[in-house]
Protein backbone atom coordinates (compact mmCIF):
# COMPACT_ATOMS: atom_id res chain seq x y z
CA UNK A 1 0.00 0.00 0.00
CA UNK A 2 2.92 2.60 0.66
CA UNK A 3 4.35 1.89 -3.07
CA UNK A 4 1.09 3.03 -4.15
CA UNK A 5 -0.11 5.11 -1.81
CA UNK A 6 3.42 7.13 -3.15
CA UNK A 7 2.37 7.18 -7.05
CA UNK A 8 -1.11 8.06 -5.97
CA UNK A 9 0.32 11.25 -4.09
CA UNK A 10 2.46 12.20 -7.06
CA UNK A 11 -0.54 12.38 -9.36
CA UNK A 12 -2.34 13.90 -6.77
CA UNK A 13 0.36 17.25 -6.95
CA UNK A 14 0.91 16.60 -10.69
CA UNK A 15 -3.16 17.42 -10.80
CA UNK A 16 -2.86 20.36 -8.76
CA UNK A 17 -0.33 22.07 -10.31
CA UNK A 18 -1.85 21.25 -13.68
CA UNK A 19 -4.70 23.34 -12.36
CA UNK A 20 -2.58 26.00 -10.89
CA UNK A 21 -0.87 25.92 -14.57
CA UNK A 22 -4.36 26.05 -15.93
CA UNK A 23 -4.93 28.92 -14.23
CA UNK A 24 -2.32 30.91 -14.81
CA UNK A 25 -2.45 30.06 -18.37
CA UNK A 26 -6.08 31.27 -18.79
CA UNK A 27 -4.92 34.73 -16.82
CA UNK A 28 -1.97 34.99 -19.30
CA UNK A 29 -4.77 35.01 -22.06
CA UNK A 30 -6.57 37.36 -20.44
CA UNK A 31 -4.00 39.98 -19.29
CA UNK A 32 -5.62 42.37 -21.96
CA UNK A 33 -9.63 41.73 -21.39
CA UNK A 34 -11.61 44.17 -20.26
CA UNK A 35 -12.99 43.66 -16.64
CA UNK A 36 -11.45 40.47 -15.93
CA UNK A 37 -10.99 39.24 -12.87
CA UNK A 38 -7.64 37.33 -12.01
CA UNK A 39 -8.14 33.41 -11.15
CA UNK A 40 -5.79 31.76 -8.89
CA UNK A 41 -5.56 27.99 -7.07
CA UNK A 42 -5.16 27.25 -3.68
CA UNK A 43 -3.89 23.98 -2.16
CA UNK A 44 -5.09 22.00 0.98
CA UNK A 45 -4.12 18.95 2.16
CA UNK A 46 -5.92 15.47 2.10
CA UNK A 47 -4.38 13.55 5.10
CA UNK A 48 -5.45 9.59 4.67
CA UNK A 49 -5.13 7.50 8.61
CA UNK A 50 -2.33 6.04 10.08
CA UNK A 51 -1.30 3.30 10.90
CA UNK A 52 1.12 2.41 14.00
CA UNK A 53 4.55 1.93 12.39
CA UNK A 54 3.89 2.89 8.81
CA UNK A 55 2.78 5.96 6.96
CA UNK A 56 0.33 6.29 4.50
CA UNK A 57 1.28 9.44 2.06
CA UNK A 58 -1.94 11.79 1.13
CA UNK A 59 -2.74 14.21 -1.41
CA UNK A 60 -3.76 17.91 -2.06
CA UNK A 61 -6.66 19.70 -3.72
CA UNK A 62 -6.84 22.76 -5.75
CA UNK A 63 -9.49 25.25 -4.94
CA UNK A 64 -9.77 27.96 -7.81
CA UNK A 65 -11.52 31.28 -6.81
CA UNK A 66 -11.71 34.69 -9.02
CA UNK A 67 -9.95 37.66 -7.71
CA UNK A 68 -13.10 39.62 -8.05
CA UNK A 69 -12.93 42.26 -5.45
CA UNK A 70 -9.54 43.77 -6.60
CA UNK A 71 -9.78 46.77 -8.47
CA UNK A 72 -7.68 46.64 -12.14
CA UNK A 73 -6.75 50.26 -13.11
CA UNK A 74 -8.94 51.98 -15.45
CA UNK A 75 -7.93 53.80 -18.88
CA UNK A 76 -9.79 56.20 -20.50
CA UNK A 77 -11.06 56.54 -23.88
CA UNK A 78 -12.94 58.60 -26.22
CA UNK A 79 -16.36 56.73 -26.18
CA UNK A 80 -18.98 58.98 -23.64
CA UNK A 81 -20.85 55.06 -23.58
CA UNK A 82 -17.65 53.27 -22.50
CA UNK A 83 -17.88 52.86 -18.18
CA UNK A 84 -15.89 51.75 -15.17
CA UNK A 85 -16.72 50.84 -11.68
CA UNK A 86 -14.42 52.52 -9.44
CA UNK A 87 -14.76 50.58 -5.98
CA UNK A 88 -17.38 48.37 -5.00
CA UNK A 89 -19.85 47.20 -7.08
CA UNK A 90 -20.90 45.80 -10.48
CA UNK A 91 -23.06 47.05 -13.79
CA UNK A 92 -26.41 44.50 -14.73
CA UNK A 93 -25.97 42.92 -17.62
CA UNK A 94 -28.97 40.43 -19.60
CA UNK A 95 -28.42 38.09 -22.04
CA UNK A 96 -31.11 37.12 -24.87
CA UNK A 97 -33.13 34.95 -22.64
CA UNK A 98 -33.58 37.31 -20.33
CA UNK A 99 -31.23 36.24 -17.62
CA UNK A 100 -29.05 38.95 -14.96
CA UNK A 101 -25.87 38.71 -14.76
CA UNK A 102 -23.19 41.11 -12.69
CA UNK A 103 -20.40 42.38 -14.79
CA UNK A 104 -17.30 44.80 -14.77
CA UNK A 105 -16.94 45.00 -18.61
CA UNK A 106 -18.26 48.10 -19.50
CA UNK A 107 -16.99 48.72 -22.94
CA UNK A 108 -20.96 49.02 -24.54
CA UNK A 109 -21.67 49.88 -27.88
CA UNK A 110 -25.29 49.94 -29.49
CA UNK A 111 -26.52 47.17 -31.75
CA UNK A 112 -28.72 47.64 -34.49
CA UNK A 113 -31.82 48.04 -32.69
CA UNK A 114 -30.15 50.94 -30.65
CA UNK A 115 -29.84 48.33 -27.41
CA UNK A 116 -26.25 49.05 -25.66
CA UNK A 117 -24.46 45.39 -25.29
CA UNK A 118 -20.94 45.09 -24.34
CA UNK A 119 -18.29 42.82 -26.45
CA UNK A 120 -19.11 39.70 -24.88
CA UNK A 121 -23.06 40.39 -25.91
CA UNK A 122 -24.46 40.98 -22.96
CA UNK A 123 -27.32 44.26 -22.47
CA UNK A 124 -26.61 46.76 -20.20
CA UNK A 125 -29.79 47.19 -18.15
CA UNK A 126 -31.10 50.06 -16.28
CA UNK A 127 -34.57 51.73 -14.96
CA UNK A 128 -36.26 53.75 -17.37
CA UNK A 129 -36.93 57.47 -16.48
CA UNK A 130 -40.44 59.21 -17.85
CA UNK A 131 -41.94 62.63 -16.86
CA UNK A 132 -38.44 63.43 -15.15
CA UNK A 133 -39.50 61.35 -12.23
CA UNK A 134 -36.46 59.65 -10.02
CA UNK A 135 -36.45 56.46 -10.78
CA UNK A 136 -36.01 54.19 -7.52
CA UNK A 137 -34.07 50.55 -7.14
CA UNK A 138 -35.44 47.73 -6.24
CA UNK A 139 -33.18 47.46 -3.38
CA UNK A 140 -32.66 43.47 -2.83
CA UNK A 141 -33.17 42.50 -6.49
CA UNK A 142 -33.34 43.19 -10.31
CA UNK A 143 -37.13 43.58 -10.62
CA UNK A 144 -37.65 46.44 -12.39
CA UNK A 145 -35.00 46.64 -14.78
CA UNK A 146 -34.80 46.57 -18.37
CA UNK A 147 -32.50 46.80 -21.93
CA UNK A 148 -31.09 50.25 -22.45
CA UNK A 149 -31.88 51.62 -26.01
CA UNK A 150 -31.05 54.86 -27.19
CA UNK A 151 -32.63 54.86 -30.13
CA UNK A 152 -35.19 57.55 -29.87
CA UNK A 153 -36.68 57.75 -33.50
CA UNK A 154 -39.68 59.81 -32.46
CA UNK A 155 -39.25 63.84 -33.02
CA UNK A 156 -39.35 65.27 -29.07
CA UNK A 157 -41.92 68.42 -28.36
CA UNK A 158 -42.55 69.21 -25.34
CA UNK A 159 -45.10 72.23 -24.28
CA UNK A 160 -43.78 74.56 -21.17
CA UNK A 161 -44.66 74.42 -18.10
CA UNK A 162 -42.62 76.69 -16.30
CA UNK A 163 -40.98 80.26 -17.22
CA UNK A 164 -39.61 82.63 -15.24
CA UNK A 165 -38.84 86.47 -16.33
CA UNK A 166 -36.75 88.99 -14.40
CA UNK A 167 -37.23 92.75 -15.18
CA UNK A 168 -36.63 95.86 -13.49
CA UNK A 169 -39.18 98.43 -14.41
CA UNK A 170 -38.24 102.16 -14.06
CA UNK A 171 -38.99 104.00 -11.00
CA UNK A 172 -39.94 107.07 -13.14
CA UNK A 173 -42.27 106.00 -15.13
CA UNK A 174 -45.55 107.76 -15.39
CA UNK A 175 -48.94 106.35 -13.94
CA UNK A 176 -50.86 105.08 -16.36
CA UNK A 177 -54.98 105.74 -16.25
CA UNK A 178 -57.09 103.04 -15.50
CA UNK A 179 -59.01 103.57 -18.77
CA UNK A 180 -56.09 103.05 -20.84
CA UNK A 181 -54.63 100.74 -19.04
CA UNK A 182 -53.98 97.17 -21.34
CA UNK A 183 -56.28 95.10 -19.18
CA UNK A 184 -59.04 97.20 -21.00
CA UNK A 185 -57.70 95.87 -24.15
CA UNK A 186 -58.81 99.27 -25.59
CA UNK A 187 -57.69 101.00 -28.95
CA UNK A 188 -56.03 103.75 -26.64
CA UNK A 189 -54.36 101.34 -24.52
CA UNK A 190 -51.21 102.66 -23.24
CA UNK A 191 -48.41 101.28 -20.84
CA UNK A 192 -44.79 101.89 -19.17
CA UNK A 193 -43.00 99.05 -19.99
CA UNK A 194 -43.59 95.90 -23.23
CA UNK A 195 -40.99 93.05 -23.51
CA UNK A 196 -42.16 89.35 -25.57
CA UNK A 197 -41.46 85.91 -24.98
CA UNK A 198 -41.80 83.01 -26.49
CA UNK A 199 -43.44 79.74 -24.86
CA UNK A 200 -44.52 76.31 -26.36
CA UNK A 201 -48.03 74.64 -27.32
CA UNK A 202 -48.34 70.55 -27.10
CA UNK A 203 -47.27 70.53 -30.70
CA UNK A 204 -44.14 72.15 -30.48
CA UNK A 205 -45.23 75.17 -32.27
CA UNK A 206 -43.78 78.68 -30.92
CA UNK A 207 -45.82 80.50 -29.18
CA UNK A 208 -45.10 84.46 -28.67
CA UNK A 209 -46.21 86.49 -25.83
CA UNK A 210 -46.90 89.75 -25.55
CA UNK A 211 -45.93 90.97 -21.79
CA UNK A 212 -47.34 94.65 -20.83
CA UNK A 213 -46.00 96.44 -17.59
CA UNK A 214 -47.92 99.66 -16.81
CA UNK A 215 -47.46 101.50 -13.35
CA UNK A 216 -50.90 102.43 -11.71
CA UNK A 217 -50.40 104.07 -8.50
CA UNK A 218 -47.40 105.17 -6.15
CA UNK A 219 -47.47 106.49 -2.58
CA UNK A 220 -44.98 106.89 0.28
CA UNK A 221 -44.48 103.16 0.64
CA UNK A 222 -45.47 101.18 -2.20
CA UNK A 223 -45.89 101.69 -5.88
CA UNK A 224 -48.69 99.21 -7.74
CA UNK A 225 -47.52 97.88 -11.24
CA UNK A 226 -50.31 95.90 -13.76
CA UNK A 227 -48.95 93.25 -15.63
CA UNK A 228 -50.75 92.45 -18.26
CA UNK A 229 -49.95 89.05 -21.04
CA UNK A 230 -51.65 88.75 -24.43
CA UNK A 231 -51.21 85.97 -27.32
CA UNK A 232 -49.45 87.85 -30.08
CA UNK A 233 -51.08 86.31 -32.37
CA UNK A 234 -54.04 87.89 -31.52
CA UNK A 235 -52.88 91.72 -31.84
CA UNK A 236 -54.46 94.17 -34.28
CA UNK A 237 -52.96 94.77 -37.52
CA UNK A 238 -49.18 95.93 -37.31
CA UNK A 239 -49.22 94.96 -33.71
CA UNK A 240 -50.29 96.67 -30.59
CA UNK A 241 -54.69 97.00 -29.48
CA UNK A 242 -56.94 96.19 -29.46
CA UNK A 243 -56.43 92.35 -29.36
CA UNK A 244 -58.92 89.93 -30.87
CA UNK A 245 -58.69 87.91 -27.44
CA UNK A 246 -58.59 88.97 -23.94
CA UNK A 247 -55.66 88.94 -21.63
CA UNK A 248 -54.35 85.70 -21.13
CA UNK A 249 -53.76 86.41 -17.63
CA UNK A 250 -53.70 90.11 -15.73
CA UNK A 251 -51.87 90.07 -12.45
CA UNK A 252 -50.57 93.13 -9.99
CA UNK A 253 -46.91 93.46 -8.54
CA UNK A 254 -46.86 95.76 -5.66
CA UNK A 255 -43.06 97.26 -4.55
CA UNK A 256 -41.78 98.85 -1.83
CA UNK A 257 -40.33 101.85 -3.03
CA UNK A 258 -38.03 102.32 -0.06
CA UNK A 259 -35.77 98.87 -0.99
CA UNK A 260 -37.13 98.59 -4.44
CA UNK A 261 -38.00 95.05 -3.84
CA UNK A 262 -41.49 93.33 -4.34
CA UNK A 263 -43.28 93.46 -1.00
CA UNK A 264 -43.76 90.45 0.68
CA UNK A 265 -47.76 90.15 0.26
CA UNK A 266 -47.17 90.62 -3.69
CA UNK A 267 -48.38 87.90 -6.17
CA UNK A 268 -45.21 87.16 -8.22
CA UNK A 269 -46.60 84.87 -10.59
CA UNK A 270 -49.31 84.85 -13.35
CA UNK A 271 -50.51 81.73 -14.37
CA UNK A 272 -51.04 81.34 -17.97
CA UNK A 273 -53.08 78.83 -20.11
CA UNK A 274 -50.57 78.45 -23.39
CA UNK A 275 -53.13 78.09 -26.72
CA UNK A 276 -53.15 74.42 -27.85
CA UNK A 277 -50.62 73.97 -24.84
CA UNK A 278 -50.15 72.84 -20.92
CA UNK A 279 -50.99 75.77 -18.15
CA UNK A 280 -48.22 76.99 -15.96
CA UNK A 281 -47.13 79.89 -13.44
CA UNK A 282 -44.46 82.52 -15.29
CA UNK A 283 -42.66 83.41 -12.16
CA UNK A 284 -41.92 87.52 -11.84
CA UNK A 285 -40.09 87.05 -8.67
CA UNK A 286 -36.62 89.02 -8.19
CA UNK A 287 -38.15 91.99 -10.39
CA UNK A 288 -36.99 95.31 -9.15
CA UNK A 289 -38.33 99.15 -9.35
CA UNK A 290 -35.16 101.08 -9.36
CA UNK A 291 -34.21 104.56 -11.08
CA UNK A 292 -32.97 102.66 -14.22
CA UNK A 293 -34.28 102.12 -17.62
CA UNK A 294 -37.03 99.03 -18.22
CA UNK A 295 -34.35 95.90 -18.11
CA UNK A 296 -34.92 92.30 -18.74
CA UNK A 297 -32.18 90.79 -16.52
CA UNK A 298 -33.34 87.33 -16.97
CA UNK A 299 -35.72 84.93 -18.66
CA UNK A 300 -36.20 81.06 -19.41
CA UNK A 301 -38.81 78.72 -20.27
CA UNK A 302 -39.11 75.49 -21.07
CA UNK A 303 -40.43 73.36 -23.59
CA UNK A 304 -38.88 72.56 -27.12
CA UNK A 305 -39.77 72.72 -30.97
CA UNK A 306 -40.14 69.36 -32.69
CA UNK A 307 -36.29 67.90 -32.34
CA UNK A 308 -35.03 64.91 -33.20
CA UNK A 309 -32.08 62.73 -30.85
CA UNK A 310 -28.39 63.82 -32.01
CA UNK A 311 -26.78 61.81 -29.35
CA UNK A 312 -27.02 60.35 -26.10
CA UNK A 313 -24.37 60.52 -22.74
CA UNK A 314 -23.83 59.29 -19.30
CA UNK A 315 -23.56 61.21 -16.29
CA UNK A 316 -21.04 60.41 -13.60
CA UNK A 317 -24.33 59.27 -11.77
CA UNK A 318 -25.12 57.11 -14.34
CA UNK A 319 -28.17 58.80 -15.93
CA UNK A 320 -28.11 58.40 -19.43
CA UNK A 321 -29.33 61.48 -21.56
CA UNK A 322 -30.51 62.03 -24.80
CA UNK A 323 -28.91 65.16 -26.50
CA UNK A 324 -31.53 66.88 -29.33
CA UNK A 325 -30.24 68.96 -32.08
CA UNK A 326 -31.83 71.73 -30.03
CA UNK A 327 -29.59 71.56 -27.34
CA UNK A 328 -31.89 70.07 -25.29
CA UNK A 329 -31.26 67.37 -22.26
CA UNK A 330 -34.23 64.94 -21.19
CA UNK A 331 -32.99 61.91 -19.16
CA UNK A 332 -33.96 58.61 -20.18
CA UNK A 333 -32.31 56.10 -18.33
CA UNK A 334 -30.99 55.62 -14.98
CA UNK A 335 -28.16 52.74 -14.06
CA UNK A 336 -27.93 51.06 -10.67
CA UNK A 337 -24.64 49.42 -9.22
CA UNK A 338 -25.38 45.58 -7.82
CA UNK A 339 -23.36 44.46 -4.73
CA UNK A 340 -23.00 41.47 -2.57
CA UNK A 341 -21.42 40.56 0.54
CA UNK A 342 -18.76 38.13 -0.83
CA UNK A 343 -17.98 39.17 -4.44
CA UNK A 344 -14.44 36.84 -4.74
CA UNK A 345 -17.38 33.68 -3.97
CA UNK A 346 -19.86 34.87 -6.99
CA UNK A 347 -20.35 32.17 -9.48
CA UNK A 348 -17.77 32.86 -12.78
CA UNK A 349 -19.93 32.54 -16.52
CA UNK A 350 -18.43 32.92 -19.77
CA UNK A 351 -18.25 36.39 -20.87
CA UNK A 352 -16.94 38.13 -17.60
CA UNK A 353 -20.31 38.15 -16.30
CA UNK A 354 -21.39 36.75 -12.71
CA UNK A 355 -24.06 34.99 -11.03
CA UNK A 356 -24.58 34.63 -7.03
CA UNK A 357 -24.34 31.69 -5.11
CA UNK A 358 -24.82 30.42 -1.66
CA UNK A 359 -21.78 31.41 -0.36
CA UNK A 360 -21.75 35.24 -2.19
CA UNK A 361 -24.69 36.23 -0.73
CA UNK A 362 -27.82 37.85 -2.27
CA UNK A 363 -27.70 40.76 -4.68
CA UNK A 364 -28.32 44.20 -3.25
CA UNK A 365 -28.99 47.15 -5.80
CA UNK A 366 -28.19 50.64 -5.49
CA UNK A 367 -26.99 54.01 -7.22
CA UNK A 368 -23.61 54.88 -7.70
CA UNK A 369 -21.88 56.38 -4.56
CA UNK A 370 -24.55 55.72 -2.46
CA UNK A 371 -24.22 52.58 0.57
CA UNK A 372 -20.85 51.96 -0.04
CA UNK A 373 -21.17 51.20 -3.74
CA UNK A 374 -18.25 52.82 -5.73
CA UNK A 375 -18.26 55.81 -8.19
CA UNK A 376 -19.22 55.57 -12.47
CA UNK A 377 -16.43 56.46 -14.19
CA UNK A 378 -17.52 57.75 -17.94
CA UNK A 379 -15.64 57.08 -21.08
CA UNK A 380 -13.21 54.79 -19.11
CA UNK A 381 -12.82 51.01 -18.99
CA UNK A 382 -11.52 48.88 -15.82
CA UNK A 383 -8.38 46.98 -16.91
CA UNK A 384 -7.68 43.27 -16.26
CA UNK A 385 -6.31 42.84 -13.03
CA UNK A 386 -4.03 40.79 -13.81
CA UNK A 387 0.27 41.35 -13.32
CA UNK A 388 1.89 39.45 -15.93
CA UNK A 389 5.48 39.39 -13.78
CA UNK A 390 3.73 37.22 -11.24
CA UNK A 391 1.64 34.78 -13.73
CA UNK A 392 5.13 33.90 -15.50
CA UNK A 393 6.72 33.69 -11.75
CA UNK A 394 3.93 31.19 -10.96
CA UNK A 395 4.08 29.47 -14.51
CA UNK A 396 7.52 28.78 -13.61
CA UNK A 397 6.85 27.70 -9.99
CA UNK A 398 4.15 25.32 -11.17
CA UNK A 399 6.29 23.77 -13.46
CA UNK A 400 9.44 23.12 -11.12
CA UNK A 401 6.87 21.68 -8.91
CA UNK A 402 5.02 19.44 -11.19
CA UNK A 403 8.33 17.89 -12.28
CA UNK A 404 9.38 17.13 -8.74
CA UNK A 405 6.18 15.30 -8.36
CA UNK A 406 6.84 13.49 -11.44
CA UNK A 407 9.93 12.64 -10.16
CA UNK A 408 8.13 11.26 -7.01
CA UNK A 409 5.88 8.97 -9.09
CA UNK A 410 8.60 7.44 -11.33
CA UNK A 411 10.30 6.55 -7.83
CA UNK A 412 7.45 5.02 -6.82
CA UNK A 413 7.25 2.82 -9.96
CA UNK A 414 10.84 1.98 -9.78
CA UNK A 415 10.93 0.75 -6.63
CA UNK A 416 7.52 -1.17 -7.49
CA UNK A 417 9.36 -2.48 -10.34
CA UNK A 418 12.41 -3.59 -7.90
CA UNK A 419 9.37 -5.53 -5.54
CA UNK A 420 7.71 -7.49 -8.66
CA UNK A 421 11.22 -8.27 -9.85
CA UNK A 422 11.87 -9.75 -6.38
CA UNK A 423 8.76 -12.32 -6.65
CA UNK A 424 9.47 -13.40 -9.97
Amino acid sequence: MGLFGVMRTGVSGMNAQSSKLGTVAENIMNSSTTGYKRAQSEFSSLVVSQGAGSFNSGGVEAHTQYQVSKQGNISFTTSKLDLAVDGNGFFVVGNEAGESFLTRAGHFVPDGDGYLLNTAGYYLQGYPITGNTAPTTVANGLGGLERINITQNQLEATPTNEAFLRVNVSEDAAIVPAADLPSANAATASYSHKTSMIVYDNLGNEVKLDVYYSKVTETAADSDWEVSIYNAADAAPGGGFPYTAPALNTQTLTFDVTTGNLTGASATAINIAVPNGGTFDLDLDQSTYLNADFTVTNVDADGNAPSAVKNVEFSDDGTLFAIYTNGDRRAIYKIPLADVPSPDRLSNKSGNVYSTSFDSGDVRVGFAGEGGLGSIKVGGLEDSNVDLGNELTSMIESQRTYTANSQVFKAGSDLLEQLVNLVR
